[in-house]
């Protein structure tokens, strides 16, 4: 039977990027481990993933919950580390 780290383990996304997937979308882990894997592979989707993590920190600063934004904060600095092309851009 295939676990939920199997599932993190073949998408490309660590364990903090799969859980934020996972709340943003509302589904559980191992769905957004699907999910995530399978926006990673589409043209818009590393950009997608970068917009979860920003709605997140947005909730978490609303909410006043300033560790839970620190720690989304790290998670999307290390997404666009791993993944550039999921950087901003600047509009021309």
């Amino acid at each position: 039977m295939i676990s939920l780290q199997d599932l993190i383990d073949f998408c490309d996304l660590t364990p903090e990027e799969v859980q934020v997937v996972a709340e943003h979308e509302h589904v559980s882990q191992a769905a957004a481990a699907v999910l995530g894997n399978y926006l990673l592979q589409s043209q818009s989707g590393c950009e997608q993933i970068r917009d979860m993590l920003m709605d997140e920190i947005r909730t978490a600063v609303r909410q006043r919950d300033v560790p839970h934004a620190l720690q989304l904060v790290s998670t999307l600095r290390h997404f666009l580390h791993e993944h550039p092309n999921a950087a901003f851009r600047d509009a021309a």
